[in-house]
């Protein structure tokens, strides 16, 4: 299959200085809001950039689950790949893919662990079953058949029919306090307008910068 000519133009708007506020979390949030409204599918799905031992970058989507100013939040079993990259270097890279309003989001910042009482405070507002699927799940691990999780949720479900399904000690969460935040609106004739928001300090003061496309 020939790729080389796929492209079509960028033209459902633009981003302008005097459009930007102090805060990039005011804005963050103002676009995903427009991306819940245009029911995109999984809005709030962002690729997880992290590096292993030997500097191999690897990616991979999540959901984000919580954002402030404070940071950007994700769960995870503990024991995963991503986990143990992010423990041998904490430093990640987060990308928000809005291709439908030609939009991205690229964040860069530090990840730390949430709290057990953060993590267990949400993992009980999950559905029983996704609580039970933690449980089932050695994320990353290799398996012989899809019928070994299969076989090992039903005994689960059975077991926690009538109680509560614990934390594992497994399985938790990090913030991405974030350092720099690079908002991307797609432009015509490959004119894309992107501002780059850069922290000053330990302080919520932000450098803007336009980028060239």
């Amino acid at each position: 299959m020939e790729i080389a000519d796929f492209r079509r133009e960028y033209l459902k708007g633009g981003l302008r200085r005097e459009d930007l506020p102090a805060d990039p979390i005011d804005l963050f949030e103002k676009w995903l809001r427009q991306a819940c409204d245009a029911r995109l599918p999984d809005p709030t799905a962002m690729s997880v950039g992290t590096v292993d031992e030997n500097g191999r970058p690897f990616q991979r989507l999540v959901l984000l689950k919580h954002y402030d100013q404070n940071g950007f939040v994700f769960y995870t079993n503990l024991g995963s790949r991503k986990a143990q990259q992010i423990k041998n270097n904490p430093n990640v890279s987060l990308l928000f893919p809005w291709h439908v309003l030609e939009r991205q989001v690229h964040i860069t910042g530090v990840a730390e662990p949430l709290s057990t009482l953060e993590v267990v405070k949400y993992f009980h507002t999950r559905p029983k079953d996704s609580q039970i699927a933690a449980w089932v799940s050695q994320q990353s691990s290799r398996i012989s058949a899809r019928s070994m999780l299969e076989s090992k949720f039903m005994e689960l479900k059975a077991k926690f029919a009538n109680g509560e399904v614990p934390l594992p000690t497994f399985w938790g969460g990090y913030r991405i306090r974030f350092d720099s935040i690079e908002f991307w609106q797609g432009g015509p004739h490959r004119l894309h307008d992107r501002f780059l928001y850069q922290r000053q300090g330990d302080a919520n003061v932000w450098r803007i910068d336009r980028l060239a496309p």
